[in-house]
Parts: structure tokens; sequence; C-alpha cells
């Protein structure tokens, strides 16, 4: 019963980490160009090193017919649903209505280096007086950090707890110690292939191969889970204990025929 628990509860985590909502780039009632260090990050992957100031350059449009206060700007960096880095500058401004303002700000992000490393979904939002989106700008960040970063570590001890999980469930195999009914069989791989999904998005977003955004993240998680599954779904019957052979010069006890096999 542990065991299905443990199933069930990677499967909760999957649902609850792979089914949260991309952040839409239409959000807001203002539209957003923007350039990091005189570059735009419209369809790029802009490179941030965190031992260096970032100036970030935002040209706001607004469309309505009221004008739009901003009160501060975001940058922010999410992984698997999960925010790794945010930096809120309070910059209070106004947007006219059918007109458009510019902003430049110099952002110090250096304790990034300890947060992220790798490729990072981004964006950079510009937040109302109750911390609502007005406008959004995403893009994928390259962030020269450190491996020992939150993110980094993250993807270390995921690393860990899948080997165990493969281990526990092949060492289950070894000793024939896997349950008789082949769903639970499957079960029991099912975590170990959640967490080699994880891994794999991971490492690839560490070694800047490809970013973790939801269009890659869930067909890596997703697949490498029903593999395993389907790997201890066909996993062979458990055999059962072999009957331990008698002893040399051990007594056996046969049993003794009846009166009536005398008889015949």
């Amino acid at each position: 019963m542990g065991r299905v628990i443990a199933a069930g509860v990677a499967l909760g985590l999957c649902a609850l980490v792979l089914g949260a909502p991309a952040a839409s780039a239409e959000s807001g009632s203002l539209e957003l160009q923007v350039s990091i260090d005189r570059r735009p990050i419209e369809d790029a992957t802009v490179p941030i090193d965190p031992a260096s100031q970032v100036e970030l350059k935002v040209v706001a449009t607004n469309t309505g017919t009221a004008p739009v206060k901003v009160r501060s700007v975001r940058l922010s960096g999410v992984a698997l649903a999960l925010t790794f880095f945010a930096y809120d500058t309070t910059a209070p401004f106004e947007v006219p209505a059918r007109g458009s303002a510019t902003r430049t700000f110099v952002l110090d992000l250096g304790d990034l280096s300890g947060q992220a490393t790798g490729l990072l979904p981004s964006s950079v939002e510009l937040l109302d007086a109750q911390r609502g989106t007005l406008g959004e700008a995403a893009t994928v960040a390259d962030v020269r950090g450190s491996v020992w970063s939150v993110y980094g570590v993250f993807g270390l001890a995921m690393l860990v707890l899948t080997v165990l999980a493969w281990a526990a469930a092949l060492l289950a195999l070894a000793r024939h110690r896997l349950a008789p009914n082949r769903w639970r069989r499957g079960l029991r791989f099912l975590p170990a292939g959640f967490g080699t999904g994880l891994v794999a998005v991971i490492s690839l977003s560490v070694l800047r191969l490809v970013p973790p955004e939801p269009a890659i993240e869930i067909p890596v998680v997703l697949g490498a889970a029903a593999i395993a599954f389907l790997l201890g779904y066909l996993t062979p019957h458990p055999a059962p204990p072999a009957a331990a052979p008698a002893e040399d010069g051990a007594t056996v006890r046969l049993p003794l025929p009846s009166t009536q096999e005398f008889t015949r």
C-alpha cells in the first residue's frame, strides 16, 4: 500500500507542477518592447551575467482610452512552474491613453549567481499598486550563475532521489519482491520515471541546450514516466520461493498409507 501511495503522490506532483498555466504574453493592458543591455528580448536568448549590472529598457504602449499608472517593474525566471529568481524595482510612472512611455532601469543582479544557472524562461512585467500585471514580455535568459545555485542544487537533489528510486525498484525486481499484479508493478517504477524526466529537463537547461518550457518539459516528463511504468508493467511475475532441500542425514517424515489401501 505504501508503494501505491508513493506513486499516487508522484502523479499528484506531476499534475501540480506540469498543470500550472503558462504565463501569457498578452496579459494586462500595456504592450511592451523590452531590451536588456540594448538587446531586444523578443524571440531571443538574452545572456545575463550576475557579475555586472543589467540595463533594462522598457517601452510601454497604451492602446486604451484611459491612462495607466505603473508602480514597479519585475524581472523573473521560472522553471517547472517554480520561480527561481525575481527582482522588483519600484519606479512609478504613467502611460498616457493611446500613447507610450519609455523607462530605463539599471538592475544589480549580484546575488543571481546563487539562485539560478543555465537557460530559464523569463519575463519582464509592469505591475500596478495591487501587484497586478499590466503588461508582460517573455524571453529566455541565459543565466551565467553557479551550478551550486538554488536551481542547480534542486537538479542535483532530484538526481539523487531518482537514483534511489531506480535502485529500490530494481532491487525489488532482483529479489522477486514486486507485487504479483502488473499494474502495481508499473506504479512501483512510476516515481523513478517521473524523476528521470525532471532530471532530463533540468540537465538540458543547466547545460544550455534546451530551456524548460512547457512545450518541452511536459512531453519529456510524461514520456519518461510512461516508459518507466511500461517497464514495470512488463517485468516478469515474481517467482514463488523455492522449497529448501532436505539436508543429508535428515529424517524425512513420509505419509502412511490408509487402511483402505491395504484392504485393496
